[in-house]
């Protein structure tokens, strides 16, 4: 339940769900689909640190303007902001663009030479030893008051730990103001990106509302936008709250009608410039203009969202439902206006489509259209086959689809009940089914973070280290979004990339991120059930002044099997070789495959994991305890049995 429904389980987590209660399982799960009814303080604490994730897109583009805001100010067409701090940010942002204007060369301000750097650096250093010297609640006043040059030197080139304190004593809209000024050249909206991928994955990590977090994943990747493309950039973060999070529990008809009606999604889809042939803003004095429809959008939201690629249309209705949506656009763009509908580009006449002729009614025949496509049986079990998939097998049986996709039709596209239907039946609890998804890029990081216990303290770093394996936040191109079968992720190469995140996490190398793998197998020790086999008897002493705390233990493994002569052995995790690594490293290896998988791995596996630990460091001798037991909990999670769920 917890590997499928959430991003991984906590330590401890599986057995605090199961003491005493046979239903805790179960009981969970109704919990989780009540989202707004979980206390979710720790998250949203995190999420101060991102005032991005409340603001409409409107406001991100205050806060991170692009180059044509920048424009409209130098050209006298927009003034600055009135705010004061704000309107001293864009001072830093106008000098950069004009710098790029005149000299026709991106970031033309930092092409500057190492010996020109290194100056940058000293001064940058004699500001930011000033404004520490000051009280925290005057420093960016302070800064904001400097001259433009002296503004972009600091936030470009301050470094070390006074960069860090400093940043630390920001509020978030300090924060912001630094973002913004930083920036390597004048368009900053893409720092708006960079924080809704880091609280995303912050989110994912952290969250008590973790089946809320699993499904605004899933359903963004069904109704995916590439973040990137022109004014997405800001419409993407309310998009990503209000049309996906907001209605990802809620009912299909709901979700497909806030997508198709966000700016994001006509940006993306391009919707927002089709305009009818006949229509009257493509008629000039009597004359028809070559402007006309865009099928991108209604082909896709037949394709992708709704009917499936099978779905029984022809190219005959993609062009008839582009006619239909031709007025659903966005009002200004480029200052972030709303979705609305213009009635002079809306295609006169009456349409034909799924062989029906719809008659002219405006708006109202692209509501209807969507509707329709909500309710189709052809979507119902679209949407339940997309979901069983998602949480059962790559390819799921058709018993279950089917039995889902009855649901969808008597409840209206209900998802919470599409997914109970789900969970109570046979299929769910089969041992065919057991552990038979990969975990994509995202799933696995949040999934170490979350079995691990280890607090995401640099969520840039991850959210990097998710792009370098394959799967960059928000920037999946096409409109299928990104793949989630196993035939994508797992290969030599995707394992060969995960067992090295493993060791670089492990070692505190990830963005300075900390790692304590002793207190991960103390974690795991005190979660071992009552009368557990075999019988762990250990004693562990952690001085946290160590990344990898020293663990002295004395265990007695007293489960044993004897050989068909009597002769007594150990059950060692090869199966067949016996290694000299001792009781020590047999044991942590057990408690962390318990804890971290939920049970052993493959005898080839462990076999590997024991002979890997043994061989000498990089100086010729042996690695030691802390060292060993930081590899062992790498190795787990860079096995094949933890990229499964």
């Amino acid at each position: 339940m917890l590997n499928r429904f959430s991003f991984g389980a906590r330590p401890g987590e599986v057995e605090s769900m199961m003491t005493n209660d046979s239903d805790g399982a179960d009981k969970w799960f109704e919990r989780q689909l009540k989202p707004s009814a979980i206390s979710d303080r720790e998250c949203e604490r995190r999420m101060r640190d991102y005032p991005t994730m409340a603001m409409n897109a409107a406001q991100i583009l205050e806060t991170y303007p692009d180059r044509g805001t920048l424009a409209r100010i130098v050209d006298g067409k927009q003034p600055y902001p009135t705010d004061p701090d704000l309107a001293a940010v864009y001072e830093v942002q106008v000098h950069k663009y004009k710098l790029e204007r005149d000299t026709k060369q991106n970031a033309s301000l930092f092409n500057v030479t190492e010996e020109q750097k290194q100056k940058n650096k000293e001064a940058a250093a004699r500001i930011a030893a000033d404004l520490y010297a000051m009280p925290k609640q005057d420093r960016m006043h302070a800064l904001l008051k400097m001259p433009v040059e002296d503004r972009i030197i600091f936030t470009r080139y301050v470094q070390g730990p006074i960069r860090y304190s400093l940043l630390t004593d920001f509020t978030p809209r300090e924060h912001e103001y630094f973002n913004a000024m930083s920036t390597t050249n004048s368009d900053a909206t893409y720092r708006a990106l960079d924080e809704l991928a880091q609280a995303t994955i912050l989110r994912d990590i952290l969250s008590e509302r973790q089946l809320q977090a699993v499904m605004t994943d899933f359903w963004f990747n069904h109704f995916n936008i590439y973040a990137p493309k022109g004014q997405d950039r800001w419409y993407t973060t309310p998009y990503v709250r209000d049309a996906i999070r907001r209605n990802a529990l809620g009912k299909f008809p709901d979700l497909l009608m806030a997508t198709a009606t966000n700016p994001a999604m006509m940006i993306y889809l391009d919707n927002w410039t089709s305009i009818g042939p006949d229509s009257p803003a493509n008629i000039r004095k009597g004359k028809k203009g070559s402007r006309g429809l865009n099928e991108n959008y209604a082909r896709e939201v037949m394709e992708l969202h709704t009917l499936s690629v099978n779905g029984g249309y022809s190219q005959a209705d993609v062009i008839g439902l582009a006619a239909m949506l031709t007025g659903w656009s966005v009002d200004h763009p480029e200052t972030a206006g709303p979705f609305f509908f213009d009635e002079k580009r809306h295609e006169p006449g009456t349409k034909q489509w799924l062989g029906q002729t719809i008659q002219q009614g405006g708006q109202e025949e692209g509501l209807a259209a969507l509707k329709q496509l909500a309710t189709s049986p052809k979507t119902a079990h679209f949407i339940s086959w997309k979901l069983a998939q998602r949480f059962l097998a790559d390819d799921p049986p058709a018993s279950v689809v089917d039995k889902m996709a009855a649901t969808y039709l008597q409840t209206d596209g209900d998802i919470k009940e599409i997914l109970r239907t789900l969970v109570h039946s046979p299929e769910f609890n089969s041992r065919r089914y057991f552990r038979n998804k990969v975990k994509t890029p995202v799933e696995f990081v949040a999934s170490v973070f979350r079995s691990t216990a280890t607090d995401p303290t640099n969520p840039a770093a991850i959210v990097q280290t998710i792009s370098n394996m394959g799967q960059p936040l928000y920037r999946a191109l096409p409109p299928t979004g990104y793949y989630i079968t196993a035939d994508k992720w797992m290969n030599t190469s995707a394992l060969l990339d995960r067992l090295n995140f493993a060791l670089t996490l492990t070692s505190n190398r990830v963005g300075g991120q900390k790692f304590d793998s002793s207190r991960l197998l103390a974690l795991g020790l005190m979660s071992q059930p009552a009368g557990a086999s075999p019988l762990i008897l250990a004693t562990a002493t952690m001085r946290s002044s160590q990344s990898s705390a020293h663990v002295v233990r004395t265990s007695q493994i007293t489960s044993r099997k004897r050989n068909e002569t009597g002769n007594q052995e150990e059950q060692m995790a090869s199966g067949s070789t016996t290694h000299a690594t001792g009781a020590g490293a047999e044991l942590a290896l057990s408690v962390l495959e318990t804890s971290l998988i939920g049970g052993r791995v493959s005898a080839q596996t462990n076999g590997l994991i024991l002979q890997q630990i043994e061989k000498p460091v990089a100086n010729g001798g042996p690695a030691t305890a802390p060292a060993k037991l930081d590899m062992l909990a790498a190795f787990v999670i860079g096995s094949p049995e933890f990229q499964q769920r």
